[in-house]
């Protein structure tokens, strides 16, 4: 089979007895666990390069290394440069649910398992969703990718909320910056995180605004979340996690309607995926909390 020439090439897990099981979840690329004498490990396959979607397979590798250091992700073994094979330490654990993030109980559990990442090891890289929206959006222009109706009615509004962000900008920290519940892991003692694809220096308030934005929790959730990770409740930092909250759904809309366009082999609809996120976005660009919400961004509490 093919993973097995792939586990071959990996002198860990070459030449010893080995189980291997494929695991459920994610949607671009193949996650094994490994078993042998010596440990488990989980063998993640990338599908393809990356590169339209501004992944950068080294500058993952190093960040999940960082990650790693910093107590919150799972010990990096082996790497293939060029082949898109990443090795690293099986965690025992269960994978997050949509059920546990609009669980409040977790909330502070989640803020925490952040505030470790982000007092880590800078990453090599950096990620910012107001130029990666920019690069996708230039991808699916020059190829004829699908945009939906209205995108770009709201690119002037994006550019508001971008200088409204910078006034009261404090830099940015280790993210991952692609929080799904699925890769928030659970051993009954602690939360891990992992998968570093799409992981960056960047402002926390993403991290906190697209853990809301991706499970679609109610906006006291993310109150919540923000107060939890700051130790005390900022009108000014829940209103920038809302206003990057609201950039992530517009600028992942992007990111499905290239996987559409591209992921011919993959059975999964990324173009309904994509536009549930935009059509939430739309509400919030369209909606009147809009105004407020940048109002508070801008202020000190």
């Amino acid at each position: 089979m093919a993973v097995a020439r792939v586990l071959d090439r990996i002198p860990l897990l070459s030449g010893m007895p080995r189980a291997v099981e494929e695991l459920p979840g994610g949607l671009t690329n193949r996650n094994y666990k490994v078993s042998t004498p010596g440990g488990s490990y989980v063998v993640r396959v990338s599908a393809g390069d990356g590169a339209l979607l501004a992944i950068d397979r080294d500058a993952e590798h190093a960040n999940t290394v960082a990650a790693a250091r910093a107590g919150v992700g799972a010990p990096v073994h082996a790497y293939l440069p060029g082949q898109g094979v990443l090795v690293v330490g099986y965690i025992d654990a269960r994978t997050f649910t949509e059920a546990d993030l609009h669980d409040p109980a977790n909330l502070p559990r989640v803020a925490e398992v952040c505030r470790r990442l982000h007092a880590g090891p800078r990453f090599v890289s950096d990620f910012d969703m107001f130029d990666v929206q920019r690069h996708y959006l230039q991808i699916v222009q020059e190829r004829g990718f699908r945009l939906p109706a209205r995108y770009l009615d709201f690119m002037p509004i994006v550019a508001d909320i971008r200088k409204c962000l910078a006034i009261r900008e404090e830099g940015t920290v280790p993210c991952n910056n692609d929080l799904l519940p699925g890769n928030i892991l659970d051993d009954g003692r602690r939360l891990w995180l992992i998968d570093y694809e799409y992981a960056g220096n960047n402002d926390p308030c993403f991290e906190l605004g697209n853990i809301w934005s991706e499970s679609d929790l109610p906006p006291g959730h993310l109150e919540a979340l923000v107060t939890a990770y700051y130790g005390r409740p900022l009108r000014h930092k829940i209103a920038r996690a809302r206003l990057l909250g609201l950039m992530s759904k517009y600028g992942w809309t992007l990111w499905a309607s290239i996987q559409d366009s591209v992921n011919e082999t993959i059975d999964f609809d990324f173009w309904s995926w994509g536009m549930e996120k935009y059509d939430r976005a739309v509400a919030e660009f369209t909606g009147p909390a809009l105004a407020g919400l940048m109002d508070d961004a801008a202020r000190a509490d």
